[in-house]
């Protein structure tokens, strides 16, 4: 077992090199090779571990010797200007047990499985409406702005009980706080405003209550406006930004592999085929980071408390001996006949996604929808004009040109 680095370390986060992101970049996909715990180096110099190893990655996520309270001094932040604004307005994912426990338990209820199977409904009438209104403005067009975003955001806008005709004010906010290149000036804007615009939100639903998130949570006496706004910050971006671009990826990645598509007219098909595209592009592919608490050996490494780590979904997500059953494509390719539920798209443990039944929701209905109502969808521009988001913490593409 050692502690001690042997090799230089890996500058996180790592740029994701060729244009296309489906797949870790290769500097993770080459850590992954030399060993499951890494050395690495954060932009500001400090030291930490890059776990890539799928094990090793449930044992950071599930071990409570690991901290993912981003106030502790010593946590690891892959963008560092964003410490104090993390601080002082830490949502539950953000924090640890009992204050992470009580927090994610006031909407708990809203993401359980059966509610979201009572949501299908509504969400099938808002795709086909999508649909109709792109298809309604003529083709070619543009399937983010007229499809994957509005999906997402019309369904979390329902949830929490935010206006839609706002969502021009949360949609940008969004981009700027999921951004790990955005100045901390203007970072600190973005968060201020969407907190502002959430907290005014919920004191006027403590004045006029309605059937949803905000209302809920804005008639405890137990909660802060502060407190309302950042859990409502955490639900509206993570809502609406992973879905809408998981959407549009898949679309990229589906129309690549036109065969593979052709499974989502199976309805049977359709569950374990995003379960195959969540794994195969991991979309948070920046990794989630921990604080260890205590000494903890972890893949012939040992991790020293207060050390920083980053577990990397992505790698983790192509584990050879997990994924790569015989007959099967290589866990690099794209395989919907796959077994991928044992993926860690959505994390693991305490803090595993909460909304992981709402996205399944709508990544089967949106695909499934769009791949029958629309059997001649291609793209409108060559593939190698699209243009990624390598500067977010959620993979992306700005624009997806479509005809059809």
């Amino acid at each position: 077992m050692t502690s001690t680095p042997t090799a230089p370390a890996l500058l996180l986060p790592a740029p994701q090199t060729g244009g296309c992101p489906f797949g870790p970049p290769s500097a993770y996909a080459e850590a992954a090779r030399t060993g499951p715990v890494t050395h690495a180096e954060l932009i500001d110099g400090t030291s930490c571990w890059l776990v890539t190893g799928y094990p090793e990655v449930r044992t950071v996520l599930a071990d409570r010797r690991f901290s993912a309270d981003a106030r502790r001094p010593e946590f690891p932040f892959l963008a560092p200007d964003r410490r104090a604004l993390v601080a002082a307005n830490p949502s539950f994912i953000r924090l640890d047990d009992p204050e992470h426990a009580r927090l994610r338990r006031m909407v708990t209820e809203d993401f359980l499985v059966k509610r979201v199977e009572a949501l299908r409904p509504e969400i099938q009438q808002i795709v086909d409406e999508s649909i109709d209104r792109m298809t309604g403005q003529g083709s070619p067009a543009d399937l983010v702005a007229g499809f994957a975003l509005p999906v997402p955001s019309l369904v979390i806008c329902l949830l929490l009980g935010v206006p839609y005709e706002d969502r021009e004010i949360f949609q940008s906010l969004s981009r700027v706080i999921v951004s790990i290149t955005a100045q901390e000036p203007e970072a600190r804007r973005a968060q201020g405003e969407l907190l502002d615009y959430l907290g005014g939100l919920a004191a006027h639903k403590r004045e006029h209550p309605g059937e949803d998130i905000l209302s809920r949570l804005a008639a405890r006496d137990d909660l802060s406006l502060r407190e309302i706004a950042a859990t409502g910050l955490l639900l509206l971006v993570a809502g609406h930004e992973t879905t809408a671009n998981m959407t549009a990826l898949s679309t990229v990645l589906l129309l690549r592999h036109p065969e593979q598509a052709a499974r989502l007219a199976d309805p049977a098909a359709v569950p374990g085929a995003v379960e195959e595209l969540l794994r195969h592009l991991t979309i948070v592919h920046t990794g989630l980071p921990r604080l260890a608490l205590e000494d903890v050996e972890l893949g012939g490494t040992l991790v020293r408390a207060g050390e920083g780590v980053i577990a990397m979904l992505s790698t983790a997500n192509r584990d050879e001996e997990l994924f790569g059953a015989p007959g099967h494509l290589p866990v690099d390719e794209l395989d919907l006949d796959r077994d991928a539920r044992r993926h860690l798209a959505f994390g693991f443990g305490v803090h595993q996604c909460l909304g992981q039944p709402l996205a399944r929701a709508e990544l089967q209905i949106a695909l499934a929808t769009l791949f029958r109502r629309l059997p001649g969808l291609r793209l409108a521009v060559p593939e190698s004009e699209l243009v990624y988001r390598p500067d977010a913490i959620i993979s992306g593409v700005e624009a997806l040109p479509v005809a059809w």
